[in-house]
């Protein structure tokens, strides 16, 4: 898939086809671009259970039409009544990453969708939430065809989900895990979802569907207390920016690596890399990505216990000058460092008023915590498994704090009026699949559909892998690839397509009134436009 497709109305792209409609169906009904994005969202949970659910969190970046740009961090902090002695005198020398004790902490995604439909309820008249929803609810209610990465990943991960009694009677109930084409329908999420038309968005965190939720929480396990639904609000940082290829490039602040996806962008440009896709460049965005990984694992997660600013870091130069310096053009800086595991959604649309929107959307691993939560239909995400136990440490699990978040939406602001979005998913692969993206196309002019189809890397893990060496797909030409094992870089050749370099999308806003757009071929999505 080599084609960037067009229209000149309005235009959507997510990892799944059948969200990819949906947020088009609310452009077409004269929806705003926030509105789309939250269609693609339900629908997202309803048809890509592995990957999101209400039972995770969200970033969101909006560009509006008069120049501003806005972050809404949905995310949720540890359970305001647990501590790291909880997890010690339990037996456990780090958070577990499945089971009861793994969901600790609340789920930020519905109030994000809350608040982006209210920002869109200020820019003109909304839509009603049914309408929404509507996908979300009929593919719940009547059924959705399992993917092929959904049942894989049910079928390798089953030893960790199964012990759950609630995950196996939802997926196994006939003694047997679904494979993929079957149908599955989840009854118990569309009444979710129809109840959240019925009494608001905000009945999820104080209403019927949050009282389901904890009971069936506390049961699990859990430790969140009514008081953490209580307590939950979506807050509203300022993004995060970097002056790039003509381009005002904006991500999202810590608790996110939205930081690290910048600074190899800075960076890159600084070693002044003269062709795409050949040693030089690969090796020059590897380097960049270590320079970038190390700040982020020494510094990033909740701000208030950073001791670093991430726009400060941003905007020194002289540093940035010094760690392009050191980079060897030549030869690769010893790795690895520790690295971040994630699994999520990302998805994007541009609307005909030029709103524009970037949201990322996640469990943290493929099916989160593993519980599943009966009343509600939901699985409870895991993120706060990334806390360590250890006091004082980074990261360190602490009441009411925020985890450090791989998610990390993009957005570019170029200087001949286009407007673009971006992301993917992919954990420790995000910022580098961003990076992939954005130079080949904003640098050096590679077609957007192109800039995605073509091979890319992964420095590190993810997807549950402990590997830490460069992936790279087969596609890749062998001279680069020999190149970069004579430069001293661990070279691991994978898959010609794999999803474990995620699955990225974009969607590009042209001044003339152009809309141009990319899915990724590794994912189940597609371009939604007219």
């Amino acid at each position: 898939m080599l084609h960037s497709f067009q229209s000149t109305r309005g235009m959507v792209t997510s990892p799944h086809h059948l969200a990819s409609q949906s947020g088009l169906a609310i452009l077409k009904k004269g929806g705003t671009a926030l509105e789309a994005v939250t269609a693609m969202a339900a629908t997202l949970c309803a048809v890509y259970p592995h990957m999101t659910g209400m039972g995770g969190d969200a970033f969101w970046l909006i560009s509006y039409p008069d120049g501003r740009t806005e972050v809404l961090e949905a995310c949720g902090a540890a359970a305001l009544h647990a501590s790291a002695q909880d997890y010690t005198a339990a037996g456990h020398t780090s958070v577990p990453w499945r089971g009861g004790m793994a969901a600790n902490t609340m789920a930020g995604t519905v109030s994000g969708w809350q608040a982006a439909l209210e920002r869109s309820a200020a820019l003109q008249p909304a839509l009603p939430l049914d309408a929404v929803l509507e996908d979300a609810i009929w593919y719940a209610r009547n059924g959705y065809a399992l993917t092929t990465s959904e049942a894989s990943l049910l079928a390798e991960k089953q030893a960790e989900l199964l012990g759950n009694a609630a995950f196996a009677a939802a997926y196994a109930s006939q003694g047997r895990l679904p494979q993929a084409g079957d149908i599955r329908k989840n009854p118990a999420l569309a009444e979710t979802l129809q109840s959240l038309v019925r009494h608001g968005l905000g009945s999820f965190y104080t209403g019927d569907v949050g009282r389901k939720l904890l009971a069936d929480l506390t049961h699990a396990g859990s430790p969140l207390r009514a008081q953490d639904f209580a307590h939950h609000a979506v807050a509203t940082p300022a993004p995060l920016h970097a002056r790039v290829a003509g381009a005002q490039v904006y991500n999202a602040p810590p608790p996110t690596q939205g930081v690290a996806s910048l600074a190899i962008l800075k960076l890159f440009e600084k070693l002044n890399v003269q062709e795409v896709d050949g040693f030089a460049y690969v090796h020059a965005l590897v380097e960049a990505t270590k320079h970038a990984f190390l700040f982020r694992n020494a510094h990033v997660g909740d701000p208030r216990w950073m001791s670093e600013d991430a726009q400060g870091f941003l905007d020194d130069t002289a540093r940035f000058n010094a760690m392009a310096a050191s980079i060897d053009p030549h030869r690769a800086m010893p790795w690895p460092a520790p690295a971040q595991m994630g699994d999520t959604t990302w998805m994007g649309a541009v609307d005909s008023h030029g709103v524009a929107v970037s949201m990322i959307q996640s469990l943290y691993f493929e099916f989160g915590s593993g519980v599943f939560l009966p009343q509600t239909g939901l699985l409870w995400q895991n993120r706060g498994a990334s806390f360590l136990l250890e006091e004082g440490a980074w990261n360190a699990f602490v009441p009411g704090r925020k985890p450090f978040h791989t998610l990390n939406p993009a957005l570019a602001r170029f200087d001949d009026g286009r407007v673009m979005v971006y992301g993917t998913m992919g954990g420790e692969g995000q910022p580098q699949t961003q990076a992939a993206l954005f130079t080949r196309y904003a640098m050096f002019g590679v077609p957007l559909q192109q800039a995605i189809t073509a091979p890319r890397w992964l420095l590190g893990r993810t997807w549950g892998s402990h590997s830490h060496s460069l992936k790279m797909e087969s596609r890749f030409d062998a001279g680069v690839i020999a190149r970069l094992e004579q430069a001293g870089h661990e070279v691991e050749r994978v898959a010609p397509f794999t999803s474990m370099m995620g699955h990225a999308g974009a969607v590009v806003r042209h001044a003339s009134g152009l809309f141009e757009g990319a899915a990724d071929p590794r994912s189940d999505g597609c371009v939604g436009a007219y």
